[in-house]
C-alpha cells in the first residue's frame, strides 16, 4: 500500500510517501525559519502563505524521489493529512491540497492528529528495518510531546489510543526556549540556541525554580522559570527591552535554565510512569533532540529499568513521514474520513 501524507501545522511544509505503513520512498521538508527568524517566533499570515507557495512542488518532488508519475492515473492508494492541532490557515493549506489530490484521483483520504503522529514516530526509522517494526515492542508506553506548541502527557495503550495524562497549564516548553534565546539575544529558533549557548555554559552557576504542580501533578508549568530567567538576567523591574545587567554570563543563563527544563520534563515522565504502571516511555517532538534532555532520559531510564524510547533526530522535528506512516495504521484499523473533513486548532483526547 502506498501513502502520500501531508504535513503544515505550523511552519515546516512536509510531503512524503511511505510503502506498507514503514518503508519510506520519499520525505521532504521545507523549513520557514528564514522567514520568521526575524520575528523571534512563527507569523501565522507569513506560514500560510508560504505552505502555499511550495505545496504543489513538494508533491512533486516527492512522487519524483519515490519513482512515481504524477498524472491523472493515481500513483498511491491514500492520502493522509495532519488536519489537527495547529495555526488554522496552515492547516488549511495542507488539507486543501489533501482533498484536491483525494478528489483528482478518486481515492480516500485520511485526518492524522500531529501530537499522535509525534508518539509514532519513534517507529520509524531511516534505514528500511528487516522486518516491519512489531507496535507491541513500543506500546504500551508513557508518551511525552514535548515541542513549540505542546508538552503534553499520554498514557499509548497501542499506537492509535491515546488518553491524555498531563498538559501544560501555560507556555509549552519549546516555547519557553523560544522566549528565554530572544531574551538573551540568542536568535531563533530558541531550541537549538540555548542548546549550543549551554554547551560552554555552567549548569549549577545558579538554580532555576522546577515548578511541579505538586507531588502528584502530570501538569507543567513553564511560565514562572520564563519569568524568573528574565529578573535574573535583566532585573526585577526592568523592561522586557532592557539590556542584560552587568555581568551577566549568556551561556551560564542559557545552561541553568536548559537544566531546570529537562528536570521538569524527566520528573514528570518519571511520575507517569509510575502513575500508569508500566515499563516503556516515548518522549517525542522537537525539543527531544535536545541533547541534554536526551542524556537525562536515559540516565534515568537506565536506573529505573524502563525502557526509553525516542525517536530519531530527523524525526523529533516536524515531518511528513510520521503523518503518514499513523495514516496508513489507522486506514488499517478502519478509521475513515470523506471529503469533508475540517482542519481543527485542537488535539483529539
Amino acid at each position: 500500500m502506498l501513502v502520500l501524507g501531508i504535513e503544515s501545522t505550523c511552519d515546516e511544509t512536509g510531503v512524503a510517501i511511505i510503502e506498507d505503513g514503514y518503508r519510506i520512498r520519499a520525505n521532504v521538508v521545507n523549513s520557514q525559519v528564514p522567514l520568521h527568524e526575524r520575528f523571534g517566533g512563527v507569523v501565522p499570515e507569513i506560514a500560510s502563505r508560504a505552505h502555499t507557495e511550495v505545496i504543489t512542488r513538494l508533491i512533486e518532488r516527492a512522487l519524483k524521489e519515490a519513482g512515481l508519475e504524477c498524472g491523472p492515473k493515481p500513483p498511491v492508494d491514500l492520502i493522509a493529512v495532519a488536519h489537527r492541532p495547529g495555526l488554522i490557515g496552515a492547516l488549511l493549506v495542507g488539507v486543501t491540497a489533501a482533498k484536491s489530490l483525494a478528489l483528482a484521483w478518486d481515492i480516500p483520504l485520511i485526518g492524522v492528529d500531529h501530537v499522535h503522529a509525534h508518539i509514532y514516530s519513534v517507529i520509524l526509522q531511516s534505514e528500511e528495518p528487516d522486518e516491519p517494526p512489531q507496535e507491541s515492542d513500543f506500546f504500551p508506553a508513557v508518551s511525552l510531546v514535548v515541542s513549540g506548541g505542546h508538552t503534553s502527557l499520554y498514557f499509548s495503550r497501542n499506537a492509535i489510543e491515546h488518553s491524555l495524562i498531563g498538559t501544560t497549564t501555560d507556555d509549552a516548553a519549546g516555547e519557553a526556549f523560544d522566549k528565554v534565546a530572544a531574551l538573551l539575544g540568542l536568535g531563533y529558533p530558541g531550541g537549538p540556541a540555548i542548546s549550543r549557548a549551554a554547551a560552554d555554559g555552567d549548569r549549577k552557576s545558579t538554580r532555576f525554580p522546577r515548578t511541579l504542580l505538586g507531588n502528584d501533578s502530570l501538569d507543567f508549568s513553564f511560565s514562572g522559570l520564563k519569568t524568573a530567567v528574565r529578573y535574573y538576567a535583566k532585573g526585577q523591574d526592568a523592561e522586557r527591552t532592557a539590556p542584560l545587567k552587568p555581568g551577566i554570563e549568556v551561556a551560564d543563563v542559557a545552561a541553568a535554565f536548559e537544566a531546570a527544563v529537562v528536570d521538569v520534563l524527566v520528573e514528570k515522565v518519571r511520575r507517569a510512569v509510575e502513575h500508569e504502571g508500566v515499563e516503556r516511555a516515548i518522549v517525542a517532538g522537537g525539543v527531544a533532540a535536545n541533547r541534554h534532555l536526551r542524556e537525562q532520559l536515559e540516565h534515568w531510564a537506565r536506573r529505573e529499568h524502563v525502557t526509553l524510547q525516542i525517536p530519531e533526530l530527523k524525526f523529533c522535528t516536524d515531518n511528513a513521514a510520521m503523518i503518514t506512516a499513523l495514516g496508513t495504521r489507522l486506514w488499517q484499523a478502519g478509521r475513515r474520513h470523506d471529503l469533508d473533513l475540517e482542519a481543527s486548532t485542537t488535539t483529539t483526547t
